[in-house]
């Protein structure tokens, strides 16, 4: 399957900056608003040491990691749900992707301008989910309409429905997003088709001097960003786009020299992605043979065989067991063969669901 994230912020934050880090794909960043108009789109391979590991001891003739899809998405501005700066096509990109990625400035700099004129991350948060949430009443005052013409006949089931809209948008109006709303079930008749912008989960990612990197606590910016962030149940990121740029131009090697020297474990990339695995359920099983060590994602829960049916769909349709090993067993006993002979390769059913990490040969008959 694949993981959309929208990069989502007000202007010169370091949006483009940061994608360009992540993904390479050479988005033009620059010093003005609106730099970026149409989204950029970034596909990069999700860095997994599990997958090194199997690739080393099966060698393989080639290794295919998974991926995600990251969409840098022009910067929105007040007055963008009512088209301003662009700012209905820019939205209409956020309905798309699978996490909002919300890029916070949470840095001083004279030289890189701010469109509200002062560095403010709250409100700065403020200004992109009013946005967001004027869009979605506009989107549910719409639907609202539509059911309340057709429940004229009386139709209970309506009724219902429209009872059902006007409880979310006292909800919007008193400025929550829908993601906070009990009573949300998108597949729900009466909430369908609606694609809410802030139902969708968000990571806030705080884009900081790099002298606010080493300790991971960031600076009174990031403090302000983290505390709003658990009010909400969202998580909060410290990354320094510059920074992130320097280790995208390193091998291996050099990058794990680069983040010892300044004191960090991991690059903003590789926190970003375990926090957006986190955020949506996600989880990696492996396929390996001497044509492929590869990693595949699944959300958490998923059954064998569906899983087999992310791989080909015969595999799905013919499915008959899944023969799994765990990947600490894999990586102990070294080989597919030992793994059987130590009792540590399971036959698994159509109920079995998959864990993180398993190894996963696939029977099946069509």
């Amino acid at each position: 399957m694949s993981l959309t994230c929208g990069i989502v912020g007000l202007p010169n934050v370091g949006k483009s900056s940061l994608f360009n880090a992540l993904s390479n794909a050479g988005a033009e960043a620059a010093n003005f608003p609106f730099c970026t108009i149409d989204p950029n789109i970034g596909i990069v391979p999700v860095p997994d040491s599990r997958l090194d590991r199997l690739a080393d001891l099966v060698k393989p003739k080639n290794v295919t990691p998974t991926t995600i899809e990251f969409v840098d998405i022009a910067g929105l501005v007040k007055g963008a749900s009512e088209g301003k700066g662009k700012g209905n096509a820019f939205l209409s990109h956020i309905r798309e992707v699978d996490l909002i990625i919300h890029v916070v400035r949470c840095f001083q700099d004279d030289d890189v301008i701010h469109v509200e004129g002062s560095i403010d991350p709250i409100r700065d948060i403020g200004i992109i989910d009013t946005e967001l949430l004027f869009k979605d009443l506009e989107t549910l005052e719409r639907k609202e309409e539509r059911v309340r013409k057709m429940a004229k006949s009386g139709d209970k089931t309506l009724m219902n429905h429209l009872h059902m809209l006007a409880g979310l948008r006292a909800h919007i109006e008193q400025g929550k997003p829908v993601r906070s709303y009990s009573d949300w079930d998108p597949s729900h008749p009466a909430f369908g088709e609606l694609f809410m912008l802030t139902a969708k989960k968000v990571i806030y990612l705080c884009n900081v001097d790099e002298s606010d990197l080493p300790d991971g606590e960031g600076n009174q910016y990031v403090m302000a960003v983290r505390q709003h962030a658990e009010s909400e149940g969202a998580e909060t990121i410290v990354a320094c786009a510059k920074i992130e740029a320097e280790i995208a131009e390193l091998d291996e090697q050099e990058k794990r020299d680069f983040l010892d020297s300044i004191r960090l474990k991991e690059s903003g990339l590789n926190r970003l992605i375990s926090a957006a695995y986190r955020k949506l359920g996600l989880i990696t099983f492996f396929t390996v043979g001497p044509k492929e060590v590869r990693a595949w994602t699944v959300r958490e829960g998923t059954k064998a065989p569906q899983a087999a049916g992310v791989i080909h769909s015969d595999f799905e349709r013919g499915f008959i067991r899944a023969e799994t090993i765990a990947y600490h067993d894999f990586d102990e006993l070294k080989s597919e063969a030992s793994a059987r002979e130590a009792g540590k390769m399971r036959s698994e059913g159509r109920g079995y669901s998959v864990k993180d990490g398993d190894v996963m040969l696939f029977r099946f008959n069509v």
